[in-house]
């Protein structure tokens, strides 16, 4: 099918101009070109079906772009949204008009700040902010609050789980949002509490909600933190542990595991609990149930390390590195066994874990001293 003389010449035009993005708004028939000193648009005048003349255009775009009009979308098939494009072609898949380029590139390791603000203009999607946020160099760059902002402005309308938390730790990152907008997410987590698990992966030192600290804290401080001073890593973060700002990491934990809706919120708030303490094991998760667990954290307090020996002569010290070391350990592997084969959410999941998440939720209370 070709393209309308005055049609084709206008989009030549446009490549001529060298843009830094294309965007095809398909309901109106409009191409927006983005150049460095503005926006480009051509208003198109189709000579038969619109689908019809939209692909022709798209073909014009990938024959000019990638040299051949057969370019999209075989060309990016077997990589989009696998992040395997190569960093010189993200340029070109941006140049497209085609949604599912932009995810591409987006996804592509080498995405850099410039070519994020260039796909955001392209297609702004949530979906497409959070994979650019989960990057480093995007979301400390210039882009960051632009992203951190719109995923704030839509996390009312996520549904999802697992998007929820995701979503929530991405725009906790530093530097992104103000410490107001933290604390009307935290606002906000009493009504849908996958967000507590968004604040205990991005913010657990930093958990918006003041808690008193651990009981027993004023009588230890002084000695952990004589055995922190000399190198004792156990020793500092139990010492944090019992203060104030490890003591609401643990309330939080109980927020999260009060009412979960789904499986997938108990499990991520274990891999941040996991996470949290990490500390206590650092060959990482064991994949232990309840009970191998339990058997494990009885033996931990006297073990053969010199830190637990130093820690061991201060008074109730061993509970706390018993209860520690269960932390550590604790993933999917103790939901398993009531899990297996089974896809319940809501109240009939939580009766089937009742018999692991009450004793797991007994030692967070312990570590708090209650």
């Amino acid at each position: 099918m070709q393209l309308t003389p005055e049609d084709a010449l206008r989009l030549n035009v446009l490549l001529a101009n060298k843009p830094q993005a294309i965007r095809i708004d398909e309901s109106r028939l409009i191409v927006h070109g983005l150049a460095a000193d503005g926006e480009m648009h051509i208003q198109l005048n189709p000579n038969c079906r619109e689908e019809q003349y939209i692909r022709s255009v798209k073909e014009l775009l990938s024959g000019h772009v990638l040299g051949s009009p057969g370019g999209y979308p075989v060309y990016l098939q077997r990589w989009t949204r696998m992040g395997q494009m190569r960093d010189e072609s993200l340029e070109e898949l941006l140049l497209l008009g085609e949604p599912e380029a932009v995810v591409a590139a987006v996804c592509a390791p080498g995405m850099t700040t410039e070519l994020a603000r260039r796909a955001w203009w392209a297609m702004e999607d949530a979906d497409n902010a959070r994979r650019m946020l989960s990057t480093a160099r995007i979301a400390g760059g210039d882009m960051g609050p632009i992203l951190a902002a719109y995923l704030y402005e839509h996390l009312p309308f996520e549904t999802e789980v697992e998007v929820m938390v995701e979503t929530v730790k991405l725009i906790l990152q530093p530097g992104l949002l103000d410490k107001a907008v933290h604390a009307e997410v935290w606002k906000r987590a009493a009504r849908k509490p996958a967000y507590y698990v968004g604040f205990l992966h991005a913010l657990p030192d930093d958990i918006p909600v003041e808690v008193a600290a651990h009981p027993n804290h004023d009588a230890l401080e002084s000695g952990l933190r004589d055995l922190a001073a000399n190198g004792n890593r156990l020793a500092a973060f139990i010492d944090k542990l019992m203060s104030p700002t490890g003591q609401a990491y643990l309330a939080t934990i109980q927020l999260a595991l009060k009412k979960p809706a789904t499986q997938e919120a108990v499990t991520l708030t274990l891999d941040a609990v996991r996470q949290y303490f990490a500390e206590f094991r650092p060959q990482g998760d064991p994949d232990l149930t309840w009970d191998e667990l339990l058997v494990d954290a009885e033996d931990y307090p006297s073990s053969n390390d010199p830190e637990l020996a130093d820690l061991r002569k201060l008074e109730g010290m061993q509970n706390i590195l018993r209860g520690a070391r269960l932390m550590s350990g604790v993933g999917y592997g103790i939901l398993r066994p009531m899990l297996r084969g089974t896809s319940a959410i809501g109240s009939l999941m939580r009766r089937k874990l009742e018999p692991v998440m009450k004793p797991f939720l007994g030692e967070v209370s312990k570590l708090r001293g209650k």
